[in-house]
């Protein structure tokens, strides 16, 4: 039988009102090691390991300054969030946080957006997936697997959230302990120590010695940044994940303090470890992947059927973590007033049934654009959400801004996170966000059309929020002050 959820009455959407169901009709089911591997696994998706040859390609060497620029912007961010969402956890998040302190438009608009960003991954991963599995048994053709994987991922989020959380704990498992040995051997190989290793050891020397740490010059940071700054997407899932657990604020403060070393290690370790293996403009990076071609180098045999393997276990989580995001974030807005009312239902076990059917549906014509239509509709869908990831931080870092003073107002207690030089470490963020979004348009290209198109969906999105607003088809006032 459907429950229509109530908010509660101590200023935070998500509570506690018994061992295991949240006031919010949600219900806690996620363990602590569940959200500290969602934490861990949040920020290595897809595309580190499939993307990062192309910006190697792009920057040399200096494509380390690439993803330590974007690595520190995202702990900044994560920082921020990790304050709001430790003083007042909820399943909106950000967009939550956003409605109370920049007003309804605002949350209206950064939810839907969110929402329309990770229904178009899912039907990404989906295909990306599919297409490994086709590979190993192609008596199956490629629309088949995707309906599979996505039939799969939908009835484990149909279950409960602990199905997701058990599910995205291997998942996210498997990504951590391949990556960790990845940058182990890897290292090894690096001084010559390996056994049995073909590498010849080089140290550092590949680091310099193929036209210097800026071959293509110190722009092309900038160029890397556009590159990878995508492959970050995704930081943000383990607070939205908190609300479902058994004590929030203690899961976001863990998952915040340990962002930057998760960075550190994934992000740079790995990337390190390639270009000390291998000369930067070696072929074999664009050709086979950097992770294959740094494997090859070793001598590891299969390189690329186990990287194959590690590829689709991170499609797998992001298409399993993508569900459950866009699900919450719908649930979220129906709460609000700002979705059909149906989506803020969840079941006897505390699922959320109508919006994570919407989301699915959604995925499932996106997927069948891309297989149809992939140069027009889905190129239109894929360019219009592509700058999404960058609004999103923006406005987080805006709604901090407010929030802290709304927070040392109502609950000063609950300030167990704080945000770093508070405010001119944030308005240095939004600096560098605002310029990352500038460069894009700058740069021309496909960078530009995703920040123009992107823009135009925000900004029709937003008019629908203000006209909804005049019409006054929104919650109370009192309602909006216990988000």
């Amino acid at each position: 039988m459907n429950t229509q959820p109530t908010l509660p009455k101590d200023g935070q959407e998500t509570g506690t009102t018994g061992p295991s169901q949240s006031s919010d009709g949600l219900k806690a089911g996620l363990k602590n090691r569940h959200l500290s591997m969602i934490a861990i696994g949040g920020v290595i998706g897809a595309g580190l390991f499939v993307g990062s040859g192309s910006g190697i390609a792009a920057a040399g060497p200096a494509i380390l300054l690439s993803y330590a620029l974007v690595g520190a912007m995202v702990v900044f961010v994560m920082r921020m969030l990790g304050e709001m969402a430790a003083a007042r956890p909820s399943s909106g998040s950000f967009s939550a946080y956003a409605d109370r302190a920049l007003g309804r438009w605002a949350g209206f608009t950064i939810g839907w957006l969110y929402w329309f960003f990770w229904v178009v991954v899912l039907a990404v991963e989906a295909t990306a997936g599919a297409k490994i599995l086709e590979s190993w048994i192609p008596a199956v053709p490629q629309w088949g697997w995707a309906l599979i994987v996505m039939v799969v991922l939908t009835a484990t989020n149909l279950g409960s959230v602990a199905s997701y959380g058990e599910f995205e704990f291997w998942f996210a498992g498997i990504k951590v302990v391949a990556i960790s040995a990845f940058v182990v051997i890897g290292l090894l190989a690096v001084f010559g120590v390996l056994p049995g290793s073909d590498n010849p050891g080089a140290g550092f020397a590949h680091l310099t010695d193929s036209g210097g740490f800026f071959p293509m010059g110190a722009g092309a940071v900038l160029t890397g940044v556009l590159m990878v700054v995508f492959s970050f997407m995704g930081s943000e899932i383990v607070t939205l994940a908190a609300g479902e657990s058994e004590d929030p604020q203690r899961a976001v403060t863990k998952a915040t303090n340990s962002v930057i070393w998760r960075i550190g290690v994934f992000y740079l370790g790995s990337i390190f470890v390639v270009l000390t293996l291998l000369p930067w403009n070696d072929k074999s990076i664009v050709e086979k992947g950097s992770y294959v071609a740094a494997l090859d180098s070793i001598g590891i045999p299969h390189a690329g059927q186990i990287m194959n393997v590690i590829v689709l276990t991170a499609v797998l989580s992001c298409l399993n973590s993508g569900l459950y995001t866009a699900s919450r974030m719908a649930f979220s807005l129906g709460r609000r007033g700002d979705a059909p009312k149906a989506f803020a239902k969840t079941n006897a076990r505390g699922v959320p049934t109508a919006a994570i059917l919407s989301s699915v549906i959604f995925g499932f014509v996106a997927v069948f654009f891309n297989y149809k239509w992939p140069d027009t509709v889905f190129a239109f869908l894929l360019n219009s959400s592509g700058a999404v990831a960058l609004f999103v931080w923006l406005v987080i870092c805006v709604t901090q801004l407010r929030m802290r003073g709304i927070i040392l107002r109502e609950s000063p207690e609950k300030l167990v996170v704080r945000m770093w030089l508070f405010p001119y470490l944030t308005w240095a963020t939004i600096a560098m966000i605002v310029a990352v979004l500038g460069y894009m348009v700058y740069d021309g290209g496909s960078n530009r059309e995703q920040v123009v198109l992107s823009l135009l969906v925000a900004a029709l999105v937003m008019a629908i929020a203000v006209v909804r607003q005049k019409l006054g088809k929104n919650v109370g006032a009192e309602e909006l002050e216990r988000v």
